[in-house]
């Protein structure tokens, strides 16, 4: 269950945040936005991308942040 603080959270900024962060790491997310289908659950849509883009992802996961 979500806390009231994760609920307040505004799907516009997590977005922004989120793509500022991936920036960082050189990588882009072009599907990446809030859902606008059911804006009361504030969720926010990681589209889909290319394998190498996924594993480039994960690998920066996996090293705990950017290079």
């Amino acid at each position: 269950m979500a806390t009231k603080e994760q609920q307040d959270i505004d799907p516009f900024a997590a977005v922004e945040s989120l793509r500022a962060a991936l920036a960082e790491a050189e990588i882009v997310l072009p599907s990446l936005s809030v859902d606008a289908a059911s804006p009361e659950l504030r969720l926010v849509e990681l589209g889909r991308v290319r394998s190498d883009v996924a594993v480039r992802l994960a690998e920066v996961l996996q090293r705990g942040g950017c290079r």
